[in-house]
């Protein structure tokens, strides 16, 4: 990607319309032409910047965070989850996130590792009842096992017999989002733009579903049910927004508790089942790096499930997600409306501008990263590491509005990764060569189609 130099704010007439088609393209294409900050005039007054170093995040997640706010294409993400933590604002996101923080410290993410661990065994016990050689695909697979996880860590609840429909759910109302986004009334009415997008009433019924299983989750809770067998290991992310108070003694209300339930049930699945799909296609190109990965799995567990004892020494275990997730990004852009006049990289931004900070180009700034397009997980052990800008790296987003659950996801995946590398090989069908599928998340376009091989360490 070549660079011009020094920032340059530019106009880019019929931009907007290649980022509608396919906004990948368009913002790498368009950075690679001109560099590092781009100005996209959307109206007298106000326009879209780009930004792509990791001084710029920095800047606006971080140092200045008090001048921007969420975005308005979070609009649309609010007709389907509601206002929980990811896309409220203000007060109301402040008091939310001091009442639930606290469950997400470090110590307490531990204990909830033997929860996690049984949900993949789950898996892989079904994995072993079909024959050598069954085609899986890896993102629904992925889908369903971190949908097992977050029920029963964070909801003491058993959702695998919900993963169909939960999963094709999900998938319709990214679209929605998207295409909602992409409909010029966004602007003025998000609710307006969902009734005039092609396909609503479908997206209305996958928010029903979404919202059916949230309801009987906490139906079970409240009437003591539980909503599943399994053990838990202390009070969950339910019981602390069932029990919680705030300063004048009142509880959350139902609409409040539901849109903090759909948003951890939502979030708190589908960005680690996406890191870990694309994890498995990168393996299956890299032969030498998913030897490595076995070496160090197999040397390290011998043969038992990774406990916390054992993060330190999953050294290229950790590198591979972290490189897969430099890679593909699940949260693939961060957008925030200035409130304030700003300057960021020598370019004035007036209030009420929105600016981009996406990870997906971040990641790749040829100016940290070298050979930023291949995969290289070595790139991320300590001694190339070394001296990287912090926010080089941001799959979490950063500075205060940072991912809560970015403990929680990452011990999960590592805690996947290494207990299905111990038994199983992924391999990519010959002749697919996925995608990224531009919605909320980077899922991968079409079915990540894989056949499941055993190993014998």
């Amino acid at each position: 990607m070549r660079r011009a130099p020094g920032p340059r704010p530019h106009q880019i007439p019929g931009l907007l319309r290649l980022a509608v088609s396919d906004p990948l393209r368009s913002m790498y294409q368009t950075v690679g032409r001109y560099g590092d900050v781009v100005r996209v005039p959307l109206a007298p007054g106000r326009g879209i910047h780009l930004f792509c170093r990791p001084e710029h995040t920095e800047h606006i997640l971080v140092d200045r965070e008090q001048r921007y706010g969420k975005a308005f294409t979070y609009r649309p993400l609010r007709e389907w989850i509601g206002l929980g933590l990811i896309t409220s604002d203000g007060e109301l996101w402040e008091r939310q996130r001091r009442l639930i923080q606290p469950l997400f410290s470090h110590r307490r993410v531990e204990t909830l590792r033997p929860l996690m661990v049984a949900s993949v065994e789950r898996m892989l016990d079904e994995w072993d009842r079909q024959p050598d050689g069954t085609v899986v695909d890896a993102t629904s697979a992925m889908s369903g096992l971190t949908l097992d996880i977050v029920g029963a860590s964070l909801f003491g609840a058993d959702l695998t017999g919900d993963r169909d429909s939960v999963y094709h759910a999900v998938e319709t109302l990214q679209d929605a989002v998207t295409k909602v986004i992409k409909n010029p009334l966004t602007w003025i009415s998000p609710r307006a733009a969902r009734r005039t997008s092609p396909g609503f009433r479908q997206w209305d019924r996958a928010k029903d579903t979404i919202d059916q299983v949230v309801a009987r989750v906490i139906a079970d809770r409240a009437e003591g049910r539980g909503g599943s067998s399994r053990e838990r290991v202390g009070p969950d992310l339910l019981d602390a927004l069932l029990q919680a108070r705030y300063e004048d003694g009142s509880a959350i209300g139902p609409r409040q508790l539901r849109d903090e339930i759909v948003t951890f049930f939502m979030a708190g699945h589908e960005t680690s089942a996406t890191c870990l799909a694309w994890t498995f296609y990168l393996l299956s190109t890299a032969p030498e790096v998913r030897a490595r990965l076995e070496e160090e799995v197999d040397k390290v567990l011998a043969g038992r499930p990774p406990g916390p004892e054992d993060t330190d020494q999953l050294v290229w275990t950790r590198a591979v997600l972290n490189e897969s997730l430099r890679l593909f990004p699940p949260v693939w852009t961060v957008e925030r409306d200035a409130t304030a006049d700003d300057e960021v990289g020598g370019l004035p931004v007036r209030k009420g501008d929105t600016v981009i900070t996406p990870p997906y180009l971040v990641h790749r700034h040829p100016g940290v990263w070298e050979s930023p397009e291949a995969f290289d997980p070595a790139r991320f052990l300590p001694d190339r590491s070394a001296g990287r800008p912090r926010h080089a790296f941001i799959p979490f987003g950063g500075g205060k509005r940072g991912c809560i659950g970015n403990a929680f996801a990452l011990i999960e995946v590592v805690v996947a990764l290494a207990m299905i590398t111990q038994r199983y090989r992924l391999d990519l069908l010959p002749g697919f060569e996925p995608v990224p599928k531009v919605t909320v998340t980077l899922r991968p376009l079409h079915e990540m189609a894989m056949t499941l091989r055993r190993r014998v360490p």
